[in-house]
């Protein structure tokens, strides 16, 4: 006997509960996930619709207290039902429950009230108006006379400014409308998040590079309909390409999406886009009230537009018809979910392309390792654009060594080239970007002097620096007291990095008082439209230096900068991550690539203690395919992914020894589930930041080249939790390949 799980009338107040209902013989080879069903439904015969989110041979209950569906709704399979469909092929992939997932794809969590705007117009002709009015006079009914009198000198009156200034109440006009003298209109109005300067364009024309792609990638989409990958050098124009591509996808009558990496990026790509499309396009992003965001989806979910433009969650977006998913920035780490379902939006892009039949396009300067691996595998189609729009050069990148500058009386962390390219560019009104390269802040402890790092001896990642002078290795627990000189030279000059956006701007003032200087951080883009308004400030000219940390550096065109300075490079380099070298190349690639985007040739000076590293080395000359192969060389070697699948399971709890004991069972489990002995195993060992409100936090690591191996390890793991109460105040949360 077949059973389904079923959500009764799918609205986010009952995602939390699902109904199982009997499927009967003649439903059984056709019903699928997804699926919108007419069930019985409460006492008597009440039929409602619900939709199918699991099917299982298991019963919940027992059978004769088990209702049966009746029979498939008529229509077909709707945006909800391809949804649902979706979040089970999460739930499966990345570990989660389905409410999870549910609640993952279809985001908005309860009902807005929709926004109208309600118009009275006068149904009479002006004699029949008229009489009416001196009917009015004469039973000395007031208020209606002065709504009528109001209509007859205008035929429509907003609604809810003729009740206040003619001081009436909504029953008035309800009783007149019942006597035919006027009718009550109401129009649903949009929040509209778009920004509305800038006028239309017109496409310019493609290049040839960008034509050999544009084509190319068509071609594919009438063969095998891989998803496709565009490798173009910053500033080469991949912008141009999507626009080429959206432009054929509307010309079908379908809608697509366009994910971006963060909110920091909204404002200028929606700009392209809206300049291309106009009222086509709409945007969804978190700093959006929910009104807002409700509209959007809600226009969407209508085919009202066309295009949307969004982080992760702008993915889920219900259109009927989607053609089309571009990720641009493919790199990106915010498009991996740090919450359950840890689910990454490039994979699930894909995944929801073979569901609704839509294509998948990519794009990045500097592509994943994972991406461009699979590009090498023949899963996805490569496509490369080796030049800057209008044939521009690249910038110039000169690699500094703050070892030397230190030696040499330097304590600053500005370097001598630095400070000089600074100040001749505020002679020349030229704008400059400085970096601030945050990513693995503190994380890390490194010499000044020799540049050598604390590494953990079992692993290769760099130990991080806890509280009470502990250094620790988050993949396998080794800890060692911290150390006051470096073991390498003796220097005392050792430590964590300490500064920043904010002492970096005042230190640039200090140096250069008549610099008008601009900050983008957390700080300063709190507020709904930061984020728009700093960096509209800076393209119109109004500050000489943007200082910021890696959302300046990103996707953003600014013709006017000649000049970007990259602080302490190779922070990110030795985080505990073992992406840590891959998240530094791109970080500084994408940083270089701000540079000379305009007229004016650019320049970069790259600031760093690792000045020979292979990463620093190929990002100062953009040179991609040396990282990747050198890059790769390692993951082989180390058994990371993409050469093998990696498997994390976070542990959290209230108690730490029964968090350590639950993750240590867990670990037992596994191996006495690995008979073969195929999977590697690592940990328990604390989390990055090993306690968050109150909850301790703990990671084990599973490494399988199998990735279905891997996923049937979680699903009996999940079984194993599931069955054990001592798992009650834990909560288990599955990564893979993060």
């Amino acid at each position: 006997m077949k059973y389904a799980d079923i959500i009764v009338d799918i609205t986010a107040e009952q995602l939390d509960r699902t109904f199982q209902y009997k499927v009967p013989p003649r439903l059984q080879q056709e019903l699928q996930v997804g699926m919108q069903v007419e069930v019985p439904f409460g006492n008597g015969s009440r039929v409602r619709k619900g939709y199918v989110i699991r099917l299982t041979d298991r019963a919940a209950i027992p059978e004769e207290r088990m209702k049966e569906i009746q029979g498939i709704s008529p229509g077909g399979v709707s945006v909800e039902s391809r949804l649902i469909a979706l979040a089970e092929w999460i739930r499966e992939n990345y570990g989660s429950t389905m409410i999870q997932a549910l609640k993952t794809v279809l985001p908005v969590k309860e009902k807005i009230r929709a926004k109208e705007e309600r118009t009275v117009a006068l149904l009479l002709g002006e004699e029949e108006a008229r009489e009416k009015l001196a009917f009015y006079q004469k039973k000395h009914q007031q208020a209606r006379e002065r709504l009528l009198e109001k209509l007859l000198e205008e035929p429509r009156l907003d609604y809810r400014k003729a009740l206040t200034q003619l001081n009436l109440t909504p029953p008035v006009v309800k009783a007149m409308e019942e006597q035919g003298v006027l009718r009550l209109e109401s129009r649903q109005i949009y929040r509209s998040p778009l920004p509305r300067d800038g006028q239309r364009e017109e496409a310019p024309p493609l290049n040839e590079e960008q034509t050999q792609a544009a084509e190319g990638i068509l071609e594919e989409w009438r063969g095998e309909n891989r998803p496709c990958l565009i490798r173009g050098v910053t500033g080469s124009g991949k912008t141009q390409v999507y626009l080429r591509l959206l432009e054929e996808i509307l010309a079908q009558g379908k809608q697509a999406i366009v994910l971006i990496p963060e909110i920091a990026l909204t404002y200028q790509t929606v700009l392209r886009f809206y300049r291309r499309f106009g009222d086509a396009v709409s945007v969804i992003h978190s700093r959006m009230s929910q009104g807002e965001r409700y509209d959007q989806f809600l226009r969407a979910k209508k085919g009202q537009v066309q295009v949307m433009i969004g982080p992760r969650s702008a993915l889920f977006t219900p259109f009927p018809n989607l053609g089309l998913i571009i990720i641009d920035e493919e790199h990106e780490g915010s498009y991996k979910s740090e919450n359950a379902p840890r689910y990454h939006a490039r994979e699930t892009a894909i995944a929801r392309g073979k569901l609704e039949g839509a294509h998948v396009v990519m794009g990045s300067a500097t592509p994943s390792v994972d991406a461009y691996y699979l590009c090498r595998q023949g899963a996805y189609r490569l496509f490369v654009l080796t030049q800057r729009y209008e044939k521009r050069p690249l910038p110039r990148v000169e690699v500094v060594d703050l070892r030397r500058e230190l030696k040499e009386g330097n304590r600053s962390i500005f370097s001598r080239r630095l400070q000089e390219a600074m100040e001749d560019r505020l002679k020349r009104g030229e704008q400059t970007m400085l970096f601030l390269n945050r990513r693995g802040y503190a994380g890390f402890v490194a010499c000044r002097s020799c540049g050598q790092v604390i590494k953990c001896p079992h692993c290769d990642v760099s130990l991080a620096e806890h509280r009470g002078g502990q250094l620790v290795c988050h993949y396998c627990g080794y800890q060692r007291p911290a150390v006051s000189s470096c073991p390498a030279c003796g220097s005392p000059y050792v430590g964590g990095f300490r500064a920043g956006t904010q002492q970096i701007e005042q230190l640039v003032k200090k140096l250069l008082p008549s610099a008008r200087v601009l900050r983008m951080d957390l700080d300063t883009t709190r507020k709904k439209e930061g984020h728009a308004k700093i960096l509209s400030a800076f393209a119109q000219g109004e500050a000489d230096i943007l200082v910021g940390t890696q959302m300046i550096v990103k996707g953003h065109d600014f013709p006017g900068v000649t000049l970007v300075g990259i602080l302490a490079a190779d922070l990110s380099l030795h985080a505990g991550d073992y992406r840590a070298a891959e998240r530094t190349f791109q970080l500084l690639t994408q940083a270089v690539g701000r540079a000379g985007r305009g007229r004016q040739p650019g320049e970069a000076v790259l600031q760093t203690y690792s000045p020979e590293h292979y990463a620093v080395q190929a990002a100062a000359r953009q040179d991609y395919e040396a990282f990747y192969e050198e890059e790769m060389s390692y993951r082989q070697l180390l058994s990371y992914p993409p050469a093998s699948q990696l498997m994390a399971i976070h542990g959290s709890g209230p108690e730490e020894e029964q968090l350590d004991l639950a993750m240590e069972y867990m670990r037992r489990f596994l191996v006495k589930l690995d008979r073969g002995g195929r999977l590697q195993i690592i940990g328990p060992a604390p989390e990055n930041i090993s306690r968050i409100n109150d909850r301790y936090r703990r990671v084990l690591y599973v490494k399988q080249e199998d990735y279905s191996l891997l996923t049937r390890m979680k699903d009996k793991l999940e079984q194993y939790i599931e069955m054990n109460s001592g798992f009650q105040k834990i909560a288990v949360q599955f990564e893979f390949n993060g």
